[in-house]
């Protein structure tokens, strides 16, 4: 640098510090300027398709865009339904089979080249029943039909005639009718108290007709919606930039909350019009340590803390004091989740195994994964259901959720390959990252203790899903976090009517299961259906299609200058109540 500065002329160095010093200016303005929210997401985003919204990941994206009837209170907890673009919660009558709602006026889809002069257009009634339809149309290879599935009068008979070509989208069905554009009625087969809840997920968003008919396969990259943001740009597997919503219906931040939120100055912004950010900025970052730096460098609002930076941020459960020195909040929240590691039951192998497959569980080191992947903070997951969600009991104890090798080997030898001899290589399905990446390492670390054999094999999340959908994985880990404050959330994942591509990955098929299951579909909550659920819990923990591994807590940083932040994986239109202080941002970011 010294001899550059010896031998650059005069006249050009001097523009070179000008050009400097105009670009510091030009960044600082563009910092005061910048209320955009930054947002990072863990794994590659498959597109923006309300019926593929499958994971986590996409539907965080899809649910700024896209809104259904029904949402969660942003601050409440326990969780709260309330109205989104239903205008109050639905009519029930009818015992219970029949849900009157009342569309909003006013409310515009987004303006779009699809629409007559790329003028969005006012959302209608029909419009939810044509989302529903593509929902449950085959050939749409949709993930979600089984919200609906079997619950809504005339539905099924609409599908098995749209597949024999004897129905099209202008055939009537019964349990859904719009008599006028302002009012929706779904007619239930039976009781179905989950209605509320799968309401509020992307599968269940409004869509238009238009937007699906001009761009066809590319729809899945076009979004439009009616939601606070609009789409703007995306470049795959990097960057998503949606922009604000300029004809969003006139919706408020929250006047009310939980006890301590007032505390929290989670309610200053009470009453004030949504959404506060003009961007929001979505990054694809699989791996912990780029995407916990780019935080750290203040480009990012929040992040989770990885487990190698856990111990460096962390201590007592609160922050350090050289974090805490940078103006950093930390929120520690449940995952409502529970990780597992799947067996495929329509594997030849291990389908027909229980003794093997109590073995590869008894093998599995669960609370030695949870120390080292999740800091010994998460709580053993005996089961499906998560604490906190309905169903949960905190007494239960899986005999199979424990390391004991001495038991796992006898297993082993009573399934027919003592020592592991004669049991071909496992195939460990794994996302590349470096985190699934060491914990799939782990496992087959764990499983050579007894024997067995396990080959890795590395995904994209793509990758990881088209063979987890295809039931072409053999053994992979995966999450599930709820959808609805509900143990049947949970328990779907077992039913033999929701095998793969349904979020039976498992593809577990069990008849006394699917019969417990229907019956508690039919019974109000309270202990009586809770007792169902323990049943059922039972039969899955004795069948083993799983290694039951943790229920997660979260441990999140935000920057000071983030306001409004109160995270949870259930309230996916968390960005539209985030708020920046632009100037708060800059004097921060100088201390990063």
């Amino acid at each position: 640098m010294k001899l550059f500065k010896m031998i650059l002329p005069l006249s050009l160095s001097l523009l070179l510090v000008l050009s400097l010093a105009l670009t510091a200016a030009c960044t600082k303005k563009s910092d005061l300027n910048d209320n955009a929210i930054y947002v990072p997401l863990r794994a590659n985003v498959k597109g923006f398709d309300p019926v593929h919204a499958s994971d986590v990941y996409s539907t965080t994206v899809i649910a700024q865009v896209y809104e259904g009837l029904l949402k969660y209170h942003y601050l409440k907890r326990p969780y709260e339904v309330v109205p989104a673009l239903s205008e109050t919660m639905p009519v029930i009558s009818d015992k219970g089979l029949t849900y009157t709602f009342k569309i909003k006026k006013g409310v515009k889809f987004h303006d779009d080249p699809c629409f007559s002069g790329g003028k969005g257009r006012d959302l209608v009634a029909q419009d939810f029943i044509y989302a529903f339809r593509r929902l449950s149309d085959p050939s749409t290879q949709n993930d979600g039909f089984w919200i609906f599935d079997g619950k809504i009068k005339g539905l099924n008979e609409w599908v098995d005639a749209l597949k024999n070509k004897k129905a099209d989208y202008s055939t009537p069905i019964e349990g859904l009718q719009a008599p006028d554009d302002n009012t929706l009625v779904i007619k239930l087969t039976q009781p179905y108290y989950q209605l509320l809840y799968v309401l509020t997920m992307p599968y269940a968003f409004a869509v238009p007709h238009e937007a699906v008919e001009k761009y066809g396969s590319e729809f899945l990259n076009h979004p439009v919606g009616t939601g606070p943001f609009m789409f703007d740009s995306w470049v795959r597997n990097s960057k998503i930039v949606l922009k604000k919503n300029p004809n969003f219906r006139n919706e408020t931040y929250p006047s009310d909350g939980s006890p301590g939120d007032k505390e929290a100055g989670l309610l200053e912004d009470a009453g004030k019009t949504l959404p506060f950010a003009d961007k929001v900025i979505f990054t694809e970052i699989p791996e912990d340590s780029p995407r916990w730096q780019n935080y750290m460098k203040g480009n990012f609002d929040f992040a989770e803390i990885p487990a190698d930076n856990f111990d460096a941020s962390i201590a007592d459960k609160k922050m350090k004091p050289e974090i805490a020195a940078k103006g950093m909040k930390l929120s520690i929240t449940s995952g409502d989740d529970y990780t597992y590691i799947s067996m495929n039951m329509k594997d030849p192998i291990l389908g027909k195994n229980k003794d093997l497959r109590h073995a590869l569980s008894l093998a599995h080191d669960t609370n030695g994964a949870n120390i080292k992947f999740n800091n010994g903070h998460a709580i053993a997951a005996h089961g499906p259901i998560p604490p906190d969600i309905s169903g949960y009991e905190a007494s239960f104890v899986n005999p199979y959720q424990r390391l004991d090798l001495e038991k796992a080997k006898e297993l082993l030898k009573k399934a027919g390959y003592p020592g592991g001899k004669g049991l071909p290589e496992l195939t460990f399905e794994a996302l590349s990252d470096s985190k699934n990446r060491q914990a799939a390492e782990f496992f087959q670390q764990n499983m050579a203790a007894i024997g067995v054999k396990v080959v890795i094999s590395s995904n994209t999340w793509p990758q990881f899903q088209d063979k987890v959908k295809n039931m072409k994985a053999q053994i992979f880990a995966i999450a599930w976090t709820a959808d609805y404050p509900d143990g049947q959330d949970f328990l779907q994942l077992f039913y033999s009517k929701n095998l793969s591509p349904g979020p039976n990955d498992s593809n577990f098929s069990n008849a006394e299961y699917d019969k417990l299951y229907d019956k508690a579909m039919l019974t109000p909550p309270g202990p009586e259906r809770d007792n169902l659920y323990h049943k059922m819990r039972d039969i899955v923990v004795e069948e083993c299609p799983q290694i039951f591994e943790a229920h997660r807590q979260f441990y999140i940083l935000s920057h000071g200058w983030l306001n409004n932040f109160k995270f949870s994986y259930m309230i996916m239109d968390f960005p539209k109540y985030l708020k920046v202080d632009p100037k708060k941002r800059s004097e921060l970011k100088a201390k990063l």
